[in-house]
């Protein structure tokens, strides 16, 4: 698929499911495609950790959960998303709903990246999360992500 294939789908398809990330400032969507075998994955999220010091990297964990909300406490935020996705009992990184860290920029995180791990209908109801540091893609089972600072349910 070529770049110009890739906007011209954006641009003419509507998106299997979204899920309307929520957290302490954050906001935005998560939109999920159809092509063919493959799922087009695009984040768009604004409220993001700002970098304070020069060599912080504003890098943070991307995943989709197992569980089907975004309850949890004051203490434990968004707790109810239980662990990754991993229907295929798969070590970490190889979980379905294991996706590439998001890159902030001012706050501000926009990225599109396809994958094969997993058909949107599978993913219906389960949630997405960001997570306040980045993925280590080595500790087990999730990556040492750290605290959870948004979510959605996909719909």
């Amino acid at each position: 698929m070529t770049l110009c294939d890739f906007a011209g789908m954006l641009v003419m398809n509507s998106p299997k499911a979204k899920a309307k990330m929520q957290g302490s400032g954050v906001s935005g969507e998560v939109s999920f495609f159809e092509v063919g075998r493959n799922v087009i994955v695009v984040a768009d999220i604004a409220g993001l950790p700002k970098q304070k010091e020069n060599c912080e990297c504003g890098v943070f964990g991307f995943h989709i959960h197992s569980g089907v909300d975004c309850g949890g406490s004051a203490d434990t935020p968004f707790a109810n998303t239980k662990g990754h996705y991993n229907p295929g009992d798969c070590p970490h990184p190889c979980h379905a709903g294991d996706m590439p860290p998001l890159f902030g920029n001012n706050g501000r995180a926009w990225m599109a990246f396809m994958t094969d791990r997993f058909k949107v209908e599978e993913i219906i109801g389960k949630t997405v999360v960001i997570h306040m540091m980045p993925d280590d893609f080595r500790t087990q089972p999730s990556g040492d992500s750290g605290e959870k600072i948004a979510c959605g349910v996909i719909e």
